[in-house]
């Protein structure tokens, strides 16, 4: 109809990150992750899941994947879209054999050097899966919505 504009969906919004993959540059980098997604959680608990799960997955990333070394660099990227935000971070490292370590979490194996943290992140988070032999780790998690938060989400997003 002449006059009236077709309402606009609201783009997703993202960000790039680079880190140190060294143990002592985590704590800054979650919190930069923090920061910029800090407007987008209107439950709490949504907000300690992911801040869980990014702990680990960056923590992965310094010790498996840049073996504790500053001059290797860690990428994070993240999505923030109206109803869920989705994390990747990726390093240089080789990756590992994603099946195995799956396979012993799932079927409740000792997991006592490796895989708890693998464990962690599903749990919290609503998908999380690997590519690139296990080098890149993406997080997904849909965000508890009320009228309100989506509202406010949305104007965010536009």
């Amino acid at each position: 109809m002449p006059g009236i504009s077709p309402a606009r969906e609201p783009r997703p919004r993202s960000k790039e990150f680079s880190f140190p993959g060294d143990v002592h540059a985590m704590p800054a980098a979650r919190e930069a992750v923090m920061d910029f997604l800090k407007p987008c959680f209107a439950s709490e608990l949504d907000e300690i899941d992911v801040l869980v799960a990014l702990q680990e997955a960056l923590a992965n990333a310094a010790l498996h994947g840049c073996q504790n070394d500053p001059s290797k660099i860690i990428h994070c990227a993240v999505e923030i879209e109206p109803s869920s935000i989705t994390i990747t971070v990726c390093d240089p490292g080789p990756g590992f054999d994603v099946e195995a370590v799956t396979q012993a979490t799932e079927c409740g194996a000792n997991v006592s050097e490796h895989g708890r943290g693998i464990a962690l992140m599903r749990g919290v988070m609503d998908e999380v899966t690997y590519h690139n032999g296990g080098s890149e780790v993406q997080l997904r998690k849909r965000l508890a919505e009320t009228t309100a938060s989506l509202q406010e989400r949305s104007r965010a997003l536009s």
